[in-house]
Formats: C-alpha cells, sequence, structure tokens
C-alpha cells in the first residue's frame, strides 16, 4: 500500500535483437520506456539517431481499417450480446497467431471493398433518381425529347408559372403569333411544362408573350426517346443496382462470424502500435540500439532473466531526487484500498517520494458515503449491482475500480442504514400500516435522521475534526520523516496544542493562577514559528494572519462535514415523501409502485451526489493538509487489450 519504487533503465543492445526484444518486453508488461532526453545533441551520441518509425503509420492505417470492418459489421449485423457479456479469455499465443490475422485482415478488406460499393451504388442511385425527378413532368408528352429545330420550325423545351391559365396562354399566343403550337406536359407547384412549336418568322413574338406568363427555357439535351422510355430506362437501372446494393449489404452480413476474429486482430495490431511508439523513442548507431526507461524495483529480477538472453548491457539505478518529477507513478494497494484508485487518478497521482492516500482515505470515503446514503435498501442494490457486475462481465480498469468502490461504498451504506432504521426510507413501516391500520411496525434504530438532527450534526463535525487531525497527523510524521521535525512541530504541533488549550479552558480545567496554560503554551508556539519566518514589526501581523487563518480555517473545514448530515438527512425525507404519496393510493400494488419509482429517483440522485461531496471533502479538506500531487501515471510497455482477457502463459 504505497508508491512503488522505481528504477531508472538504460540498455544498450544488437540492433538486430530491437523487434524479439520488443516483444519480450511487451510480454513483461514492466518497462517503460521514455524519450532519451538531451543526448542527440551531446556530441558523444552523435553516432546515434532515432529508429525509423515509418512502419507506424502503416500499422495505424490497418487498424483504422479494422475498426472501421467491426463499424460496418456493428450497422449492418448487429451482435446480441449485452453489458454483462464478459470478454472472451484468450492466450497471448492466440492472440499473436499469424493465421488469425491473416484472416481477419482479409474479412476486413472484404467488407471494405463491399461498403464501398454500396458508396458507390448510392452515389449512382442519388444520381438516375436526379434524372429521374428531371424527367417527371414531360412524362405525359408522348414525344421524342430529341426533336431536332428545323430551318423553318424552332423547338423548345419550357415551363411557365403554375398560376398561368393555359386557355389564356393559347389565346392570347394565337393572337400575337399564330404560327405556333403548345404541346402540354405535366405541371408541379411552381410550374407546368410546355413544348413550344413555332415558326421562325413567329418566333420572336411568341416567345416575347410567353415570358408574360414567366416562361423559362428548360434543356433536355442528352436524352434519346420519350421521357416514359427514359424513365422506364431509369427505373431498371435503379432496380438493377438497388438488387446489387443488397447483396453488397448480404455479402457483409455473411462476414459475421469473422466478427471476433476482427476485434481479436484489433487487438493484436493495438500492440503493434505500442510497439511502434517505442520503437520511435529509441536511438541507434546501424548496429547497435539505446533504450532508456523505468522499471519497478520488484520486477528487476524478471526483467535481469529476460535480458540475459541477450547481448545486451543495462543498467537500473534509484532516480536522484532532482529528477522525481519525471518518474512514473505506480500504486500498490490491496482489495480493499485499490478502488480509490478511480479517485486518486480524477484529483491527480502523487508524486513520486510522497505518500499514497489511498489507505489513508478509504476508511473516510468508505464510512462518509455510508453516512450521506443511510439506506439498507440502497446499500443492498449497490452491492448487488457490484457484485454482478464483477463476477459477469469482469471489467477492467477504471470500471473494475467503479464498481468495486460501490460494492464496498454499499456496504458501508447497509450498515449506516441498519443504525438509521432504514430501508427504502419507511417502506416497511408504510407497507405494514396499509395492510394493517392497525399496525405499529418500525425498524429498530440507534438514532433517526428525523428525529435526532443535531446529534447527527455533531457527529458529523466530530468526524471531519477527526479526519482533519489524520492530516494534519500524517504531515507531521511526514515532515519527520523528510528531517524537518522543527518544521512539523510549529506548524501542525502548535495547533495541537492550541486546540488542547482550547478544549481544556472550555471545560474549565487546566489552569493555573486563572492563565489556561495548555493554551498559554500553543500561543507561544505560534510565536516562535512565525518569528523563524518574520522579522522586526512585520512579526505583529505574521502573528495576527497566522492565527485568523488557522482559527476560521479549522471552523470552515470542519463545518465542511455537515453535508454529511444534510444529505442523510434530505436522502430519508425524500424517500418518505415518496413513500407517503404511494401510501395515499390505500393498496399496495399502487403503493409498491409509486413507492419504487421514487426510490428509484431518489437513490439515482444519491449515489452521484454523495459521490461527489465525498470526493471534495477527500480532495480539499483532506488532502490540503498533507497531500503533494502532480505524479505522472507508470504507462509501461505490455499486452494492453479492449475486446478479450490475456491468460499469462510463460515463454
Amino acid at each position: 500500500m504505497a508508491i512503488v519504487k522505481m528504477k531508472r533503465l538504460r540498455l544498450f543492445g544488437m540492433a538486430s535483437d530491437r523487434e524479439e526484444l520488443l516483444r519480450q518486453l511487451q510480454h513483461l508488461g514492466c518497462v517503460q520506456v521514455q524519450e532519451p532526453a538531451g543526448l542527440l545533441s551531446d556530441p558523444a551520441w552523435s553516432a546515434f539517431t532515432r529508429v525509423d518509425d515509418t512502419a507506424l503509420a502503416d500499422t495505424r492505417a490497418r487498424a483504422d481499417g479494422l475498426k472501421a470492418a467491426l463499424d460496418l459489421l456493428k450497422h449492418y449485423a448487429p451482435a446480441k450480446g449485452g453489458f454483462l457479456k464478459p470478454r472472451p479469455q484468450v492466450t497471448e499465443r492466440q492472440l499473436f497467431d499469424e493465421e488469425t490475422r491473416r484472416t481477419a485482415l482479409t474479412a476486413a478488406e472484404r467488407i471494405r471493398d463491399q461498403e464501398a460499393r454500396i458508396t458507390a451504388i448510392r452515389s449512382e442511385l442519388s444520381k438516375l433518381a436526379a434524372q429521374k425527378a428531371a424527367l417527371a413532368p414531360w412524362l405525359e408528352l408522348d414525344m421524342d425529347l430529341s426533336l431536332p429545330s428545323t430551318r423553318e420550325v424552332s423547338v423548345t423545351f419550357g415551363a411557365l408559372s403554375a398560376s398561368a391559365d393555359r386557355q389564356e396562354v393559347e389565346t392570347a399566343l394565337a393572337a400575337a403569333a399564330g404560327l405556333c403550337q403548345l404541346q402540354w406536359a405535366g405541371r408541379d407547384r411552381e410550374f407546368q411544362y410546355v413544348l413550344v412549336l413555332c415558326h421562325r418568322k413567329a418566333e420572336e413574338a411568341a416567345f416575347e408573350l410567353l415570358k408574360t406568363y414567366g416562361y423559362t427555357p428548360v434543356s433536355l439535351r442528352g436524352w434519346q426517346g420519350t421521357a416514359r422510355d427514359n424513365t422506364d430506362r431509369l427505373e431498371a437501372q435503379m432496380e438493377a443496382l438497388t438488387q446489387e446494393q443488397t447483396a453488397c449489404r448480404e455479402a457483409i452480413v455473411r462476414e459475421a462470424p469473422h466478427r471476433e476474429a476482427l476485434k481479436l486482430c484489433l487487438d493484436r495490431v493495438d500492440q503493434d502500435i505500442q510497439r511502434e511508439e517505442v520503437k520511435g523513442r529509441l536511438l541507434t548507431s546501424g548496429a547497435t540500439l539505446f533504450l532508456e526507461g523505468w522499471v519497478p524495483a520488484e520486477r528487476l529480477g524478471e526483467l535481469e532473466a529476460l535480458l540475459g538472453r541477450y547481448a545486451a548491457a543495462w543498467e537500473a539505478v534509484d532516480p536522484d531526487p532532482e529528477a522525481y518529477g519525471q518518474v512514473p507513478i505506480q500504486l500498490k494497494n490491496n482489495a480493499f484500498t485499490r478502488p480509490l484508485n478511480m479517485v486518486t487518478e480524477m484529483y491527480s497521482l502523487p508524486a513520486y517520494g510522497g505518500l499514497d492516500p489511498n489507505p489513508l482515505m478509504a476508511p473516510f470515503f468508505i464510512l462518509f458515503y455510508g453516512i450521506m446514503m443511510a439506506d439498507m435498501g440502497y446499500g443492498l442494490v449497490m452491492m448487488l449491482t457490484a457484485l454482478v457486475v464483477l463476477k459477469k462481465a469482469r471489467p477492467k480498469g477504471t470500471a473494475n475500480y467503479l464498481f468495486s468502490l460501490m460494492g464496498l461504498c454499499g456496504i458501508s451504506t447497509f450498515v449506516m442504514g441498519a443504525l438509521t432504521g432504514g430501508f427504502f426510507g419507511d417502506f416497511l413501516t408504510q407497507l405494514f400500516g396499509i395492510i394493517n391500520p392497525e399496525s405499529t411496525f418500525e425498524l429498530p434504530y440507534l438514532f433517526n435522521p428525523l428525529n435526532d438532527t443535531i446529534a447527527i450534526l455533531i457527529g458529523s463535525l466530530v468526524l471531519g475534526f477527526v479526519q482533519i487531525i489524520t492530516g494534519m497527523a500524517i504531515s507531521f510524521v511526514k515532515q519527520t520523516r523528510e528531517g524537518h521535525f522543527l518544521d512539523a512541530l510549529l506548524n501542525e504541533g502548535t495547533w495541537w496544542v492550541i486546540y488542547a488549550g482550547a478544549a481544556l479552558a472550555i471545560l474549565g480545567v487546566g489552569s493555573v493562577a486563572g492563565v489556561p496554560v495548555v493554551l498559554a503554551a500553543g500561543g507561544v508556539m505560534l510565536v516562535i514559528g512565525c518569528a523563524r519566518q518574520t522579522k522586526g514589526p512585520a512579526l505583529i501581523g505574521a502573528i495576527v494572519k497566522a492565527l485568523y487563518d488557522g482559527v476560521t480555517g479549522i471552523f470552515s473545514d470542519v463545518l465542511s462535514y455537515s453535508r454529511l448530515m444534510a444529505l442523510m438527512l434530505s436522502g430519508s425525507i425524500i424517500a418518505s415523501v415518496f413513500n407517503t404519496l404511494g401510501s395515499i393510493t390505500g393498496n399496495v400494488i399502487g403503493f409498491v409502485i409509486i413507492a419504487m419509482i421514487g426510490n428509484a429517483l431518489n437513490f439515482g440522485l444519491n449515489i452521484l451526489g454523495c459521490f461527489v461531496h465525498d470526493l471534495r471533502l477527500q480532495c480539499l479538506e483532506f488532502f490540503g493538509k498533507f497531500y503533494q500531487d502532480g505524479g505522472k501515471p507508470f504507462r509501461p510497455l505490455a499486452v494492453n487489450t479492449k475486446f478479450v482477457d490475456i491468460i499469462k502463459e510463460e515463454n
């Protein structure tokens, strides 16, 4: 339950061993390779250059192709399964199997080719649909659309305003230009379409008149035959393309049996990407390579056994204190404190050389969460949900931490619910009251949020004071170990004496000749502490400021813990209100429905609200007393998969 000690690794090896060495390091999973900072600018390293990483782009493109194929399968052939479906378990040998890789890549290419054809067909169908729409107004016209004009007669296709009266247009046209004839076609909301046959002598007058009716010429160049003939041809083409598109979709669906192989291959390619990224951080002189990174001290023996198989020279040394900011952080916790990694990572990892906050925070976080939820029913739901998800789905990483923490907080919630007599609020009391109006059934409780509000508030403040004092004690020990005992004594120690003196003065004990000795001793320590940093007249201001900050700080920090009482009270009241609304129905079925809906809403609101407020208490009130953040996570070259779980095998 601490921050894992790291060793700085430097290694010279043979360039010919590079690929196999990286594969074995990935299998081992305990070496983080970093950029060799500043070495290339050193003349002594002029023979070394970066390893060519051109293969990285190709590997990423391969991964993108696999992802695209999986997305297409998800779209055309959705997989059956649920949230609790566990990932398949495979060995590393199966993950890196070349036959599976080739099969998956070939299937992915076929899927993408079919989708490319579907996209092309979609474009062609869109084009044909536009052509069909352009012909639609002319379907009533039984005339070849390629009918040409002659020396004596012009043939023109056009459109008039939809509001124009056809009889009026023909009458006006006959009066203005007698040698002209209109062949009417279809119409839509904006236009009515017409074929104009006009003698050349009357052409100018005819079109001048038609313009008064909103005439616009329409180009039908390129069409042969009637509109109906062309439309039939287009529909036949569209039908053939639609059938081909359906066949392409069915071909993609037939690739569904390769879904698991595609996922396995994508996980495999992700491992290749990791190695290629690491390869770009190596230096090479052609025959040799240089690697720099970090390895946990506790796994140095495994690394030594691996490197013994290669012609390599290496060293692993402790980092200098000046370089602690560069050291990656790995936390080592047990089953009780490990779920708190999620909380720590949300805030910030501790700096190397600092303290792992998880063991210190876990008891408070879990206890405070239980106090705020404080209901046996809610606790049972949390515990069962966590148990089912962890057993069935086997989540990894943050999801595992989340549900593990939910289970622990569920236990705390159930215990506090037993102490307060809450089971979905007063659900059982109301239920028995509906069944038997004379019932006085009530769950036993040690204290009731509705009746013992002041006692719960005082208890919340006391718990808050305990956590704050704990944080100060951790800071005291930390400073003492670092060789700053006097600083610890005059900082944290001073306020312990002042708090103790104030408590004794309030109780009326510990005074000599009317002088509260312990409180006075704390005041002297405060003055000495300020005098170490400030001299002269400014000392008075420093004392006043330190006293003001200390007194107001402790009050504001402790008062923050009143939220423990507030959330316990609000959750209990909201549950009781919904139970009361349900009891108004007067029957068990109506009561259960309304009460469960209301409790579900209350549970959803509180499970998030309690987490946020609990997180705030830890990060602001507790961490501020001792925590030094700023750590960077340890990210070794390792086999990290998304779709499968790896069963480790020995070489």
